[in-house]
């Protein structure tokens, strides 16, 4: 019997590979120059570095927010009491402040350990933050009158957050407004200096689309980034696009991108975790034959993976994140005709009807699942009726459901407030990527249990 599945096993793959080499479906995406760098040298700046170079002065800091568990990166001097996702920094004129770091969206707590790399999936801009436009303007008051240079330090980045920040909330919390908070800061800047302007130079429209956080190891197999793909040319300089949020100009810009080759060499080094649990390896075995016949020639099989872009027609997800590029193209252009697009590593967007069928390295871990997170486990990733339509998780007390591989959840009235995911709201929909609809519960048991094993 063990002979019978390994041949079959063979066949399915061999049969794998010609579809893949011969999609029928789905464009390729050619691959690009990257910088290479030292992931050591990485490490220290993506944690401790000031590619923000302006936030809240660390003595007021310290008394608004809460001290937070500082233990998960065990870092020395200012940062010891600080959360991993905030960094201290010294502003140009050499006063301390504290700023956002990538770990914001980029890191998450999971199960008492900090996972760098895993999307936070906790994250709240329902509008309940505490740094809004009236406490920002309160606090640019106060500064103004107590103490000028901690003002000068802070000024940047006080007046990004009364500018954009209300125009960033989500309707549930879990979801991020990157593409919106990339949108608002490129109106708002000009794309040849970086140099701000109070008053948006494009514009705006009124819908904030949600994403679920990819992770940050699954880019070293991905020619594009981002879910349609369209992140071209260096990685590198996507990656240090939050730059913008306090930049002054674009030479200190050119400073920043000048640290990224060495945080990209450190991402390339992130491994998805193992799934912690035993697994049925008979099972697997099974699933690992439904995975070649039904999905690797999409999603790929270990370093096999084949950057194929999804139209729309064949996958079927929600379409408001792919399509409000198309019907926003003066981002696009701004981006193609900035700094970004310049120099020896340029980057580009290339907009796509669709989007990418990504690698599935550490699947179990990345619920919810989709890339508006509408859907709360792999298992009903896997089965359409079961995705709920209005659902919630415990956000101070989460909980990992092991057998359907994601997050435990109820089903809940969607008027209950911000905690409850709405899929019918536009750009919050669970509906598409009905391939597992076909098989059977056995068969959905067993590809389940291989999901595990990536």
């Amino acid at each position: 019997m063990k002979k019978i599945i390994f041949l079959l096993t063979i066949v399915c793959f061999s049969f794998s590979r010609f579809v893949y080499n011969n999609p029928g479906e789905g464009t390729y995406i050619q691959p690009s120059p990257q910088r290479s760098g030292d992931p050591a040298v990485g490490y220290h700046y993506l944690l401790n570095g000031d590619y923000l170079k302006s936030g809240i002065p660390f003595n007021y800091f310290r008394m608004v927010f809460a001290k937070k568990n500082s233990s998960y990166l065990q870092r020395d001097s200012l940062n010891r009491d600080i959360g991993y996702e905030y960094t201290a920094v010294k502003a140009g004129n050499g006063e301390i402040v504290v700023a956002p770091n990538c770990l914001q969206c980029h890191a998450q707590v999971f199960e008492n350990k900090l996972i760098i790399g895993l999307g936070n999936s906790t994250v709240d801009f329902t509008g309940g933050e505490k740094l809004d436009p009236r406490t920002a303007t309160m606090t640019e008051n106060l500064l103004r009158k107590t103490d000028p240079k901690e003002y000068e330090a802070a000024e940047p980045f006080l007046k990004v957050v009364k500018a954009i920040s209300a125009q960033l909330h989500t309707q549930t919390r879990g979801v991020n407004p990157a593409d919106r908070l990339a949108g608002l800061l490129a109106a708002h800047r000009d794309p040849q200096t970086f140099i701000w302007n109070d008053k948006p130079m494009m514009e705006i429209p009124d819908q904030v689309i949600p994403s679920d956080v990819p992770a940050w190891w699954l880019m070293k197999r991905k020619h594009g980034i981002f879910y349609n793909g369209f992140g071209r040319g260096d990685f590198g300089r996507f990656l240090m696009a939050s730059n913008l949020l306090t930049v002054n100009d674009t030479s200190e810009s050119a400073e920043v991108d000048r640290h990224f080759n060495d945080v990209l060499a450190y991402l390339r080094t992130l491994e998805a975790p193992k799934y912690p649990y035993p697994i049925s390896h008979l099972l697997a075995r099974q699933g690992g034959v439904i995975y070649l016949q039904h999905c690797v020639k999409c999603h790929g099989n270990g370093d096999d993976y084949p950057n194929l872009l999804i139209p729309e027609e064949t996958i079927g997800t929600d379409s408001f994140l792919y399509k409000s590029n198309y019907q926003n193209p003066q981002f696009v252009n701004w981006f193609n005709n900035s700094w970004f697009a310049k120099g020896d590593h340029p980057a580009r967007l290339e907009p796509f009807n669709g989007y990418i069928a990504p690698p599935l390295d550490g699947i179990w871990i990345t619920a919810p699942y989709f890339h508006n997170g509408s859907v709360p486990t792999l298992e009903a990733v896997l089965n359409s009726r079961l995705r709920p339509a209005h659902w919630t998780r415990d956000f101070d007390n989460l909980e990992y459901d092991y057998k359907k591989v994601g997050w435990k959840y109820q089903e809940a009235d969607p008027s209950q407030g911000s905690g409850i995911y709405n899929t019918e709201l536009p750009g919050y929909g669970n509906y598409g990527h009905y391939f597992g609809d076909q098989l059977s519960d056995h068969e959905r048991s067993a590809l389940l249990e291989y999901l595990k094993t990536l």
